[in-house]
């Protein structure tokens, strides 16, 4: 499988007209190699030439780890803290001979730190933005990968349901997160994708606000946008409820235009249409509510072993989805100082269709009594 993976890297690598990639630990390394590796302090930089064997330069306690996965031939280049790091990046320019060529690097995760070494050691090294190609590698998911969402929405949302049931005015936003933490980790969830985001009343309008110590009161909103991972692949789910009986009908009002937007973005997708339509569909919904104004971000983000990757589901997007994508469907309405509305959904492209892997009930539900 690994080796199979290498050769679709390098294919892009030769697509994108470049010599080779540089890749530090992520999803991308973890993806062609199996391995999940840490990015600390010491430097770890895999270039992988568009033929030929890689070269790794990384530290020697990381080199065992790359040994024993042994994924495909390669050069593993060990650093010692005693010895640093440059003799091994010295070597692995002598070994690639890259000097005055093109470099492809994760422009929105290569490190100043890394970068430095790179230019030191390959005199002349054209360093280019690989992003958009890279894009590629792990956007078609295999049966694998789906399968180890499909288990981790069922833990997350499982979790929830366990969560909202014992929900009750006074319990703080901090509280219930940590408490819905907890029930994935106990529920077989591994590492979290990002924190668990659990707002109420008039923070529920932050799209990116931070659970604190607000005690949650009736007839307010209470979102909670959260997920796991199984084998580093994530869920990312949003639902939002009322804590007794909704006071604002503003609230009422946006909840239904959400609710038919992030239907309409569920329809639309399939194999062979454009992201952006998906994004134009759940907006439409929400623009003819009279809530336009009030949508102010994306429809949704591919997902797979980084919670935001490509597929990006907005507009000006407009790459076709094909069979094995995986995204989210997340349209919402942010009403400042009053309360949000968001319901978040994930999606995958079938041979014939798109199937909505989240199944938690969409429809908006009283809690807390």
């Amino acid at each position: 499988m690994f080796l199979q993976r290498l050769e679709i890297l390098q294919n892009i690598v030769a697509r994108a007209g470049l010599d080779a990639v540089a890749l530090i630990p992520g999803a991308d390394l973890r993806f062609v190699t199996g391995v999940d590796f840490h990015l600390l302090k010491r430097p770890f930089v895999a270039l992988f030439p568009s033929q030929g064997e890689p070269v790794f330069v990384l530290p020697e306690l990381d080199k065992l780890n790359l040994q024993a996965a042994n994924p495909f031939p390669l050069y593993a280049l060990g650093y010692t803290d005693t010895d640093g790091p440059d003799a091994a990046f010295a070597e692995a320019g002598r070994i690639l001979d890259l000097g005055g060529k093109r470099v492809g690097v994760q422009g929105t995760r290569m490190r100043f730190f890394e970068a430095q070494y790179l230019v030191r050691h390959l005199p002349g090294i054209a360093l280019v933005d690989a992003d958009d190609a890279l894009a590629d590698l792990r956007m078609r998911k295999d049966a694998a990968a789906i399968e180890s969402m499909r288990r981790a929405i069922a833990i997350s949302e499982a979790a929830l349901a366990g969560i909202v049931a014992g929900v009750r005015p006074g319990m703080t936003e901090r509280a219930i997160a940590n408490d819905l933490h907890i029930a994935m980790l106990r529920g077989g969830g591994g590492a979290l994708p990002f924190d668990v985001t659990v707002l109420s009343g008039p923070n529920s309008a932050l799209p990116h606000g931070v659970p604190g110590d607000r005690p949650i009161r009736e007839g307010e909103l209470l979102l909670f946008d959260y997920g796991t991972t199984v084998d580093g692949y994530a869920s990312d789910i949003t639902r939002t409820f009322v804590v007794g009986e909704l006071t604002d009908p503003r609230l009422r009002d946006a909840y239904l235009a959400v609710l038919n937007a992030n239907e309409a973005g569920r329809k639309t997708a399939g194999p062979g249409v454009p992201a952006q339509e998906v994004d134009r569909a759940a907006r439409r919904e929400i623009v003819r509510a009279g809530f336009g104004d009030y949508f102010i971000h994306r429809t949704g983000h591919g997902l797979g072993l980084d919670v935001h990757e490509g597929p990006y589901i907005r507009e000006g997007n407009d790459r076709m989805l094909e069979p094995g994508n995986t995204f989210t469907v997340e349209p919402g309405v942010y009403l400042p100082g009053v309360g949000g509305v968001r319901i978040e959904d994930n999606v995958l492209i079938t041979e014939n269709g798109a199937e909505t892997l989240t199944t938690f009930p969409r429809e908006l539900q009283s809690i807390g009594r």
